[in-house]
């Protein structure tokens, strides 16, 4: 089962390498900016190395956070041919550098946790340019050029004059006796920022940890390189995050929307979800409703965009077949007698519990994700007017109808227990359709959206105006003084 806001789905927004490296090649390519200076420079190293017939050395000088590691990392995706090989701060240099195999092709050894003076001693310094020394003037470096990043003046003058001691324009090369980088240019901190969120967050934004376009421009002023920026992002998150999860009450609840309509809308609601869990796009919502409703709302995506994102905000869609079959198998008396009014069918239907739990909502709730669902036939004319008649009666007693899927989720095991009509427990009162409770005793308030027909403006305005709500409720959006807005029915 799932556990409210567990690591696993917080936001993920590094702001060092090492936190992005673990993203892997393709989402690297969407994040990585080329800085076209420092792969200039580089380019002219290689041809100079070609040309002696041996290896070479560089001192990369730029600030902390300006993005040094993950340009050497990255070099191969604008440098066709080039791999990168990384010596850990641990790593003995030599005992490292004699391992290597010689190379056929351009290749850089970086040599990693050794940017200032506190990070190595002098003795370290001097034995490790002189495992690079040989190394170089060696068959097996002829195509390698060591690079060791430095963030202090202190430290890049000590290996310059050591490097100049021992190979001298050999080892350092004939222009300047280091590399200056600077990053990219702040002009680039804001989508740099807005890739990685969306590379590492299934599609998330900014507006998702509620931060707007002025805020975003306001931290990039401030910030000097690109890991200063994302570190400001990140503290911009904490604090959202902290001030929205202060203002809930002790339940810590999470929202989904499930929605169940005539018109089989999965497609509308997979357009305005990101990711295999369905999470709501906020961005999304925001551009395809433009109901008056929530035009308010819309006026602060900063903020309904880290509501959304603490609420665990989902977007699932139910099938026809599955809600006649749950109303079927797991409803109550009152809903059978409703039904039969309408003439419907209210046998027990062997394919319930199958469908319930292969659904989107029977996965989700279940832990798993919709990369695993399976795909049912489409419905037919008969089960369409049926399904009408089951849209009818949720005008005026939807109650019943989320009732019969609680005890279905129940009856699987893949809930301990619901309620439906059940308050928030804030002094706004506020009735969420389905509460239920997971094995692990976190609860998730389910609002279940039943249409006959339901576009994707319809659903963004539904799930807006629900967040809304809960915002309301909390104290997030007291600014907002209007009663809570009612979509229970059409």
């Amino acid at each position: 089962m799932i556990t409210p806001h567990t690591t696993e789905h917080d936001l993920n927004v590094p702001d060092r390498f090492e936190g992005l490296r673990e993203a892997g090649t393709q989402a690297l390519k969407t994040i990585v900016v080329p800085v076209h200076s420092a792969l200039v420079a580089l380019d002219a190293r290689f041809m100079d190395m070609r040309a002696a017939r041996r290896g070479a050395f560089l001192i990369l000088r730029g600030e902390s956070g300006a993005g040094k590691s993950t340009f050497l990392d990255t070099v191969a995706l604008f440098r066709e041919g080039v791999s990168t090989v990384a010596v850990g701060a641990s790593d003995d240099v030599a005992a490292s550098l004699q391992q290597l195999p010689a190379a056929n092709h351009p290749r850089i050894v970086v040599l990693e946790g050794r940017e200032a003076l506190r990070d190595v001693s002098t003795a370290k310094i001097e034995a490790s340019l002189h495992a690079v020394n040989s190394f170089l003037r060696a068959s097996t470096g002829r195509n390698t050029l060591v690079v060791w990043p430095t963030n202090t003046d202190d430290l890049t003058k000590i290996l310059v004059d050591f490097a100049g001691t021992l190979g001298g324009e050999s080892l350092l090369g004939v222009e300047e006796p280091f590399l200056r980088f600077a990053g990219p240019p702040r002009t680039e901190f804001i989508a740099i920022a807005e890739r990685t969120i969306t590379a590492l967050n299934e599609g998330a934004s900014l507006a998702a940890l509620g931060i707007s376009a002025d805020r975003a421009n306001d931290l990039a002023e401030k910030a000097v390189t690109i890991g200063a920026y994302l570190a400001l992002i990140r503290r911009d998150l904490i604090a959202n995050t902290g001030r929205v999860r202060g203002l809930l009450p002790m339940e810590q609840f999470r929202m989904w929307t499930l929605v169940v309509a005539g018109n089989e809308p999965e497609g509308d609601v997979a357009a305005l979800t990101r990711g295999g869990y369905a999470y709501a796009d906020i961005d999304r919502l925001m551009t395809s409703t433009g109901a008056n409703v929530v035009a308010e709302l819309k006026r602060h995506p900063d903020q309904l965009g880290i509501l959304g994102t603490v609420l665990d905000a989902r977007i699932v869609h139910v099938d026809m077949l599955t809600a006649l079959a749950v109303s079927r198998e797991f409803g109550s008396p009152a809903l059978h007698q409703m039904m039969k009014a309408r003439n419907m069918s209210t046998s027990p239907d062997g394919k319930a519990r199958e469908r319930l739990q292969g659904s989107e909502l029977g996965l989700l709730l279940a832990g798993g994700n919709l990369g695993t669902r399976r795909v049912g036939g489409k419905a037919k004319g008969n089960t369409r007017a049926a399904f009408n008649n089951l849209a009818e009666i949720a005008r005026t007693n939807d109650g019943l109808l989320n009732f019969a899927f609680g005890t279905g989720l129940v009856d699987l095991g893949i809930v301990e227990s619901f309620k439906t009509e059940h308050g928030l427990g804030t002094q706004l009162r506020f009735l969420s359709d389905l509460y239920c409770l997971l094995g692990d005793g976190s609860p998730i308030r389910i609002e279940v959206m039943w249409r006959t027909k339901a576009g994707r403006a319809d659903i963004a305005n539904y799930v807006l105006s629900k967040l809304g709500n809960y915002g309301r409720a909390i104290g997030l959006l007291s600014q907002y003084h209007q009663p809570p807005l009612d979509y229970s029915s059409e």
